[in-house]
């Protein structure tokens, strides 16, 4: 009954309009209310609670970061390297895509920020060049979702969170999962561009790719650092962001000098923002994720799916399907924070790596972030690139089963995974 009044109220709160974060209070009072114990003090100091966490101040450092090297000049050095190294192949345009898109997962871990920049940087390019319009969009949709993959992510900061598990076990072990979905990516678009007639740019001599690599050295560094330090145990995760946050403005004011005195104001005003939205959905998300705990829903699921636990296997393909189908309906944060409570329970049960799962688990939320009719990163391309949804959407198609097809193979093969991971740690 309390799953159902759980679903039900969250559901109904959704179908109305109710924004995500206050259809989540809903669903906690609705839980709160099924058990007897409906407590407007208990409501807030739950939601206080929510964002009092040390580990969570990396997520609005890092969305300042991304702010920052869209504006001051950094994302457009690294889609010049990238432009510099690739562009001259069939189809170069799109693999610079790829690349920049990995360049730039690296510095800020925000899905958002990179298919905004890469939209308004690169889909003009393409365009111009003859390439589809649709399909360029969805190829530069479907590289932008590599960013919560690849370290620093924010997903992975939120998630690390909510099932508390080690951040920086995160961070090493979705790199090379992250380096696979670029690759899937850039094999779709290989399939795509060989029948292409559109000429490339002219090949760009070593002088010029060591210029644009000097160019751009001091935004290449950052990944580096953030790597390093925290391999080396120099700062948390937490700090990383604070690091990567003060790093960008000072190459983005000194440096560079394409961040004027005078826009910081705008720039730390646009972060806050997006920080204000993500920060209400996790303190709103936890008042649900306390109420799951009371009502004893996890052990509810458990319960459901006691047949799958003797094959882990089994137990992640019917996971990763659930979160397929609520990502087509839920942004990625929310379903983080409503999913992750009641999943931990059943993975540790089964017996399953948490790190493994939780790579998986961003993997798919990832993918979510294209999945029609919600797809936020559908929507920003769209917007960023002034593009109808309908042409994202038939774009990204593709792209997108490639990725889905290559999460269920990590699925039925977890070395593809863990193996990789160890090299890292």
């Amino acid at each position: 009954m309390t799953i159902f009044i759980f679903v039900g109220s969250l559901l109904a709160a959704m179908a109305i309009g109710i924004p995500i974060s206050f259809a989540l209070l809903v669903c906690g009072a609705a839980l709160m209310w099924s058990l007897g114990m409906l407590d407007n003090q208990i409501l807030a100091q739950n939601l206080i609670n929510g964002a009092d966490s040390y580990p969570l101040l990396a997520v609005p450092f890092f969305l300042l970061a991304g702010e920052v090297m869209n504006v001051g000049g950094l994302s457009r050095r690294i889609v010049n390297v990238a432009l510099y190294i690739v562009g001259h192949i069939k189809g170069g345009l799109g693999y610079v895509t790829i690349v920049a898109a990995c360049l730039l997962a690296a510095l800020s871990g925000s899905a958002i920020a990179d298919a905004a920049a890469l939209s308004t940087l690169l889909l003009p390019m393409m365009v111009a060049a003859g390439h589809d319009k649709a399909r360029s969009a969805g190829l530069i949709a479907s590289a932008g979702i590599v960013a919560p993959v690849f370290p620093p992510s924010i997903g992975f900061v939120v998630f690390g969170v909510a099932a508390n598990v080690s951040i920086s076990r995160l961070f090493f072990a979705g790199i090379f999962p992250g380096i696979m979905l670029a690759a899937s990516i850039w094999a779709v678009w290989w399939w795509m561009a060989r029948t292409e007639s559109i000429e490339s740019p002219p090949r760009k001599s070593l002088r010029e790719v060591l210029v644009a690599v000097r160019d751009a050295a001091w935004a290449l560094v950052l990944p580096f650092i953030i790597i390093v330090g925290l391999k080396m145990g120099v700062f948390t995760p937490t700090e990383a962001g604070v690091v990567a946050a003060v790093y960008a403005l000072f190459v983005a004011t000194v440096v560079y000098k394409e961040l004027k005195v005078t826009d910081l104001f705008r720039v730390f005003v646009a972060a806050a923002r997006t920080s204000s939205v993500v920060m209400f959905l996790v303190a709103a998300a936890a008042v649900s994720a306390w109420l799951i705990t009371v009502a004893n829903i996890p052990a509810q699921v458990v319960a459901l799916l006691q047949p799958l636990l003797g094959s882990p296997t089994l137990l992640m393909m019917a996971i990763m399907v659930l979160v397929m189908i609520v990502g087509t309906a839920m942004d990625m944060t929310p379903t983080i924070l409503i999913l992750t409570p009641v999943l931990m329970p059943l993975v540790k049960a089964a017996g399953i790596d948490p790190i493994y799962f939780g790579v998986l688990f961003m993997i798919n939320n990832a993918i979510g972030l294209i999945t029609p009719p919600v797809g936020v990163v559908l929507n920003t391309v769209a917007g960023a690139g002034k593009v109808s949804m309908d042409a994202v959407t038939r774009g990204v198609v593709p792209f997108m089963v490639a990725q889905f097809i290559l999460m269920f193979l990590m699925v039925l093969f977890p070395k593809l995974v863990l193996v990789p991971a160890h090299w890292f740690y």
